[in-house]
């Protein structure tokens, strides 16, 4: 996992947590302008008036920074999905909420998704969403789902099922999220429509996991998007 030296709350910060500091604010905004690939770290050490070696002695490399962008926009995810779903009551509407206000944040990078994902692909990459460094990131995704299934009134499922829900949840959070980087529909049109009808089929099968017959392989079903997710 990526470490961070970040100021610690009501402790003024020092001069090199400061440097560090505006060196994130300037790749998280260049990430969203110009992308991955123009993003470089000797470009974010000119537009800070840094040496390029006072860079890379707070984020080792680019990739450290993706990370730091990955953070931020789930940390945006979340302060965006938890005020709605304090509003809402019903299981399915919930779990839409952390689905859309996810989509939500994806949006400003639509463009130059495409290279992020080409940078991530790989099993090795250190910006894989499932690769160990991202955990962090994909653990506020995950948090979000569970606050939805934990937090929701009216017909309860099983406990199994509300322990295994949310690392299906997950991933089906990161293939979405694929769909959505090739979706060239005006404002991604058509993985909206997919996760419309992606709920409306959740609804009509999450009852069914109190059904004795079909709650052994519903059981197993969740148990294998969960080991795959891992």
């Amino acid at each position: 996992m990526f470490s961070s030296d970040a100021p610690i709350p009501g402790r003024t910060p020092t001069k090199s947590e400061r440097t560090r500091a505006q060196l994130r604010t300037i790749a998280l905004r260049s990430f969203r302008e110009r992308g991955y690939d123009a993003t470089t770290i000797r470009l974010i050490a000119q537009e800070a008036g840094v040496s390029v070696g006072t860079t890379n002695y707070h984020f080792a490399s680019k990739n450290h920074l993706v990370q730091e962008l990955y953070l931020d926009v789930q940390e945006r995810h979340r302060a965006a999905a938890e005020p709605r779903l304090e509003a809402a009551t019903d299981l399915i509407e919930r779990i839409g909420v952390v689905y859309a206000t996810g989509l939500d944040q994806l949006t400003p990078f639509h463009a130059s998704a495409p290279e992020f994902l080409s940078a991530a692909m790989s099993p090795r990459s250190p910006i894989n969403p499932l690769a160990e460094e991202s955990a962090p990131a994909l653990e506020i995704v995950e948090g979000l789902f569970r606050e939805a299934v934990e937090g929701a009134s009216g017909a309860q499922l099983p406990d199994e099922f509300r322990t295994l829900l949310p690392h299906a949840l997950v991933l089906g959070h990161l293939l979405l999220a694929l769909f959505w980087v090739y979706d060239r529909t005006p404002g991604q049109r058509r993985t909206r429509m997919l996760l419309d009808r992606g709920l409306r089929l959740l609804r009509l099968a999450l009852p069914l996991s109190r059904v004795p017959g079909l709650r052994g392989p519903l059981r197993e079903l969740l148990q294998l998007l969960a080991e795959v997710k891992a």
